[in-house]
Parts: structure tokens; sequence; C-alpha cells
């Protein structure tokens, strides 16, 4: 990488950084681009060459906090497999979610981040594009699991929406509010749901994998 692709990349990580620590402090609504800005020690003007707005900041955090909670749970879970055992494809779902639970119960300023602004459009954004160069595409690792599974999925983008969509409005209750009951005493029957979402998804006919957005 050339000095002036770098000193890009040090200046789009820093206002990152920097609109990730006034979001989770102050609120999005609370927090101007001024002062994002301020705080990174960058130009306001320079921040639009990086951003199209505070919403288009915001949007590109969830994805990248996102990205960087799942590229840890599946360092965990391949070195899991090294260690301990290979195990399935369902229970290598169950694997990563348990992680990013723990991983946001022991974060909670995270997790009212990502769950008060997460949306579908969103999450789906963190699963194919990259905001920065250590993020994970999640759609190329989601499909080559499957892959090594020989598991037939219909349908997996519905597949990983229903568990999404589970995992971040149970989990967030939960461990926030403890309702209905704590975290750990939900993750039974969590998981046991999870399961019977990809079961459900599990066809003997060949193998039927759309590609996210279509």
């Amino acid at each position: 990488m050339g000095k002036i692709e770098l000193n890009k990349l040090q200046k789009q990580t820093s206002l990152l950084n920097t609109a990730y620590e006034l979001f989770t402090t102050k609120g999005v609504n609370k927090t101007s681009i001024a002062e994002i800005s301020k705080a990174a020690g960058i130009a306001k003007g320079t921040f639009y060459l990086y951003f199209k707005d505070k919403y288009d900041i915001r949007n590109k955090l969830i994805s990248h906090e996102s990205s960087k909670l799942f590229g840890k749970a599946k360092t965990a879970l391949d070195e899991y497999q090294i260690q301990t055992k290979k195990v399935d494809f369902i229970d290598q779902i169950i694997f990563i979610v348990d992680y990013i639970i723990n991983e946001l119960s022991q974060n909670q300023s995270l997790l009212a981040f990502i769950s008060k602004n997460l949306s579908w459009g969103i999450f789906k954004q963190a699963l194919t594009k990259n905001v920065a160069p250590e993020d994970v595409n999640f759609q190329d690792v989601f499909y080559k699991m499957i892959d090594e599974s020989d598991e037939k999925i219909e349908n997996p983008e519905i597949m990983i929406f229903q568990i999404i969509e589970l995992v971040s409005s149970t989990a967030y209750s939960a461990i926030i509010n403890k309702e209905p009951v704590d975290v750990e005493t939900l993750k039974p029957y969590l998981y046991q749901t999870i399961r019977t979402i990809i079961i459900n998804h599990q066809s003997g006919d060949e193998k039927y994998l759309p590609k996210f957005g279509i």
C-alpha cells in the first residue's frame, strides 16, 4: 500500500473509531459531523470524502462492527474444530451465534448500538461489502460453510434472515432487560429454535444457493 492510500485508510479508520465512540456514548442523534471530524483531528470537509452523511458512517459502522464480530466468531470456530473436533453445519451456526451473544453480553454498548440501528438492508451490506480491509465477507464464508458441509439448503438468505432477526431481538431483551429470562436461561430454547429453522431449510433436492439480493 502506497503512502497516499495508507493516509486515506488512516483517516477513514480515525473517523470510524471516533464516530463509534461518540455514537455509543452520546447517541447518533446527538452527535454531529462537526464533532466527529474535530475529535478525529480531521477537517469537516474531509469527512465527505469518505462518507455521505452521519447516517452513512453509522451504517458503515454497523457493517464494520458486525463483520468484526463474525470474523472473531469464525476464527474461534476454526480453532475449536482444529483443536477439538469437526462439528456439523447446524452446530457451526450455533457455535458462531453463541460466541457473538457472549461477546455482546460483555459489550452492551455495542449491543445497544447495533440493535437500535440495525435493519436487514444495513446488515445485508455487512454480509456482502467490506468497509475496512480487515472486514470479513460474510456471504463468501457462509456459502463456503454450506459447500464444505454438503448441506442442501433452500433459500439460504431467508434462513439467515430468520436467524439474525430471532437472535438480535431475543438476545437484546435477555441481555439488557433479562426479559423474559436472562440470556443463559434463554440459550437452550434459542438454539433449539435455530436448529428447527435450519432443518426446515434443508432439502433432499438439488442444491439451491441463490446469491444475496437475487
